[in-house]
């Protein structure tokens, strides 16, 4: 429609962003980041993390045993609360009650799917806010690519933990994900980071960055089915983006 009425467009798609999790990372730095990158906005907004994938045997069953543990510490709440305007990290409801039915029909389906449900979010009922839309952390394990689960940009505080042998799996499991808005690595290794920063078909890289969002003079965007268009957001693409050229060419001749 924008072609046709020859008008200028920014389309930005849909995410899954995915956080790699390998065996030389700080754990407890690593998953004290996961927790802000995957709850914060209760997983609502486009740069949340949510999925993670754990190489190697040992740092699977780390990953997803810390992991779950730290959700289990996010207080889910009226953020507006006074009381709680100390507390690290509190998430309050999600935004719709649409947006709740289909979070919970995902859980669901992720429990059909076959993954194990290792902290389960649902029937939470927030004292004093009994009509508000609260879903609380939900951790799945045992997640395979091609899930729907893994598949689908749930847009709520659902985490998928999946397992890969070596970094060229991890990578390949976000390279064939239809979506490639951001992806980010923890690991204190040079060489593993710059494979990563080269290879990941993702528009943001982080490492160690839970959400690899830019500041606001570079382009934000994403590839694949998270960018629609040539033009992304932020940066010298989107003062283009609001200029429209005028070229002057001219002379004088001699009197």
């Amino acid at each position: 429609k924008c072609a046709k009425a020859n008008k200028r467009f920014q389309a930005m798609g849909s995410a899954k962003n995915h956080l790699v999790a390998m065996p030389d990372a700080k754990m407890d730095e690593m998953i004290r980041n996961m927790i802000s990158s995957c709850y914060g906005c209760a997983g609502q907004r486009c740069m949340a993390s949510s999925a993670i994938v754990a190489v190697g045997d040992d740092m699977y069953k780390k990953v997803c045993e810390k992991f779950v543990k730290g959700s289990k510490e996010v207080i889910v709440a009226n953020p507006l609360d006074p009381k709680l305007a100390d507390e690290q990290m509190v998430m309050g409801p999600v935004i719709s009650a649409k947006s709740k039915k289909f979070i919970l029909e995902m859980i669901e389906k992720g429990i059909k799917e076959g993954a194990t449900l290792a902290l389960d979010g649902r029937d939470l009922v927030i004292p004093g806010c009994e009509k508000g839309h609260f879903v609380g952390p939900t951790v799945f394990t045992d997640v395979k690519p091609g899930m729907d689960i893994h598949n689908t940009e749930i847009f709520g505080p659902v985490v998928v933990i999946l397992k890969a042998d070596t970094i060229d799996e991890a990578i390949n499991i976000i390279n064939e994900h239809q979506y490639g808005n951001g992806a980010s690595i923890y690991t204190q290794n040079g060489y593993w980071a710059r494979k990563f920063k080269l290879e990941t078909e993702c528009g943001m890289i982080g490492i160690n960055v839970g959400i690899p969002a830019p500041v606001s003079y570079l382009p934000f965007g994403g590839m694949k089915k998270s960018q629609y268009s040539d033009i992304k957001a932020q940066g010298k693409a989107v003062i283009n983006f609001f200029t429209e050229d005028k070229i002057i060419t001219e002379r004088y001749w001699p009197e």
